[in-house]
């Protein structure tokens, strides 16, 4: 049942097609930067109304448009796929017209649709209809998850991945020395999952691929026999344990995942983003996804816009091809090139300057940093073709060193006023000095709230107390003028799941605690943001990272109506309460694609 009144019981409004956006007077400020026409009223591209009214009129809420000029509104009206007017309840009124839905707010919040800076939807899809299985570490739970996803799976379909135990590794990480010297990590057979899986040809790995688990049907499609390294057996059987060298020689018949089976993984990650009001991701995108997501705009199934970001090692056959920065539609979009300078922090592999505390080890280059200068000739390419370079860096002198490369991006091809490169993660800082030159560069944080309270279990275990106080420094960011972009990392790494709903980044960025309220005052308490900043990252500002702040982020008369609506406005709770707000509804371009 719907949570609000409408004075229509027709089916939600449908999408009104799909075209590209022309450039659009506006002016939009964000924290540090400012992008300004002649216009000095905040505005989309002019809607084209087809003087009939509105189809959908959203009226007696509370509206944030996103614009710092005329923040809140009392209603929105939408025509088609664009909105039409956002005021007063009398102003939007005029709009209405014999077949306009009256949508009744009730006081409830509207914003503009959450744009998440960084998913992967493809591993997203993947774990959402298999098998997820970072918090089993026994075999019942096993049974479980195993069962469920075989419920869900094509008949025929393998099994794989699942990264089991990971949370279970966590907890020993907080245990005392004998209680971790005792540890047996969890160990499963195939005779726990054979009798679940007898349309699923079966091969699990343990989260940090040290083991691996067989069915019997994976087995005998490999022609597993007890002759093989690696292969545990027991009577002359296989028990479906593996090595990573037995199992690597099972994946080899792995057979590529059928497309309706792609399909599906990625109408249960559209579900999923819909539920949380995610309207835009910019997604970390392989080449085989663009066929999926085409497929699905075909058939009016895609609910969310894809601003895609291949492979920085791509970028000179894209350039080649002629095609401009942003080519594509208003929901499938070519976007910046994605690269890499050093680790994680997972593994311990993030780049700094002085050592780890727990391994005196200090990182690593990611392969794209070799030979030596190949980072700095993509970038230079990427650049020269108008593209945007988004680079992750995580360690200190990941960070510094990636600074450095922009900077001979631009010494190579000279000033440019329409440069939006991203420093993707940004986690750790070497101090506020860091970011008063990300904000002299005019370079985007492109972070992740949520990383902050995952990763605090063990931060400082590896990096020691001094260390910790520039990690996940999102206020030091935001005070020295840098453009704060909040994204989820969704699904996450193979050691932690990272959620889709940005009211839990929010909450994240806020108070700096876990869910249930861990540590009392906030982790690092001083680098905590108010809830409009980190509102604002995840709207206004990620438009204005993608290059389309003139037709996204905001709630203004030309703009896609791209919309959510929350059961409380989460602007005015207390912060421990942003992470329990629910979304209602959640509109893109016009339709329904969610409701409450």
């Amino acid at each position: 049942m719907s949570a609000f009144k409408t004075n229509r019981s027709a089916s939600p409004v449908a999408s009104a097609g799909i075209g590209p956006e022309d450039p659009s007077p506006g002016c939009l400020r964000s924290t540090g930067l400012a992008v300004c026409t002649l216009l000095l009223l905040a505005a989309c591209d002019a809607p084209g109304g087809s003087g009939t009214g509105a189809t959908v009129i959203l009226t007696g809420g509370q509206v944030w448009t996103g614009d710092e000029a005329s923040p809140w509104a009392e209603a929105v009206a939408v025509e088609g796929k664009r909105i039409v007017a956002a005021g007063s309840e009398a102003d939007v009124a005029r709009h209405q017209g014999t077949d306009t839905r009256v949508i009744e707010l009730q006081g409830r919040f509207v914003g503009p649709g959450f744009i998440d800076s960084h998913t992967h939807f493809n591993s997203a899809g993947a774990l959402l209809l298999g098998a997820n299985l970072l918090d089993v570490s026994d075999g019942a739970a096993l049974r479980e998850e195993v069962a469920a996803a075989a419920e869900r799976l094509p008949a025929g379909a393998w099994m794989v991945g699942g990264e089991w135990g990971a949370y279970e590794d966590w907890e020993m990480g907080d245990a005392g020395a004998a209680e971790r010297e005792a540890f047996e990590p969890f160990s499963p057979d195939r005779g726990m999952v054979d009798d679940i899986t007898p349309d699923h040809p079966l091969l699990l790995n343990r989260w940090d691929r040290s083991a691996y688990l067989a069915n019997h049907l994976a087995l005998a499609a490999a022609e597993v026999d007890c002759s093989w390294r690696g292969v545990e057996c027991s009577d002359g059987e296989p028990t479906g344990r593996l090595s990573p060298e037995a199992a690597s020689r099972v994946q080899e018949v792995i057979p590529t995942r059928p497309f309706e089976q792609q399909l599906e993984e990625a109408r249960m990650a559209l579900a999923d983003l819909a539920r949380y009001g995610v309207t835009t991701i910019h997604d970390n995108t392989p080449p085989a996804m663009f066929p999926v997501f085409q497929a699905l705009l075909d058939a009016g199934e895609l609910t969310t816009r894809i601003y895609a970001r291949p492979s920085l090692e791509l970028v000179e056959h894209q350039a080649t091809l002629g095609l401009p920065r942003n080519f594509g539609s208003d929901f499938i979009r070519l976007g910046g090139f994605k690269a890499w300078v050093d680790g994680i922090m997972g593994n311990s592999t993030a780049m700094f300057y002085e050592p780890f505390d727990h391994n005196d080890g200090f990182g690593i280059w990611r392969d794209i940093m070799y030979p030596e200068g190949n980072l700095e000739r993509l970038m230079i390419a990427a650049d020269q073709a108008g593209y945007w370079p988004q680079v992750h860096a995580i360690g200190d002198r990941a960070i510094d060193t990636l600074l450095d490369m922009f900077e001979q991006v631009e010494e190579a091809n000279g000033p440019r006023d329409d440069r939006r490169f991203r420093v993707i993660h940004a986690q750790h800082l070497r101090g506020p000095e860091t970011a008063d030159r990300m904000a002299d560069m005019g370079v985007i944080a492109e972070v992740q709230p949520f990383h902050a309270i995952d990763d605090m279990r063990w931060m400082e275990e590896r990096i020691g107390p001094e260390r910790i106080r520039w990690t996940y420094a999102f206020h030091t960011l935001n005070e020295a003028g840098v453009l704060l972009s909040f994204g989820s990392d969704w699904p996450g790494t193979n050691a932690s799941w990272y959620t889709a709903n940005p009211l839990m980044g929010m909450y994240a960025a806020v108070t700096r605690q876990t869910p249930d309220g861990a540590p009392e005052g906030g982790w690092v308490p001083e680098e905590r943001i108010d809830a409009e900043t980190a509102l604002r990252a995840y709207t206004v500002n990620n438009a204005w990272a993608e290059g389309q702040e003139h037709v996204k982020g905001r709630l203004a008369p030309g703009c896609l109506a791209d919309l959510v609506i929350l059961d409380r406005n989460p602007l005015e709770i207390p912060p421990e309460e942003l992470q329990h707000v629910g979304v209602v509804l959640t509109m893109v371009g016009g339709r329904v694609v969610f409701e409450r």
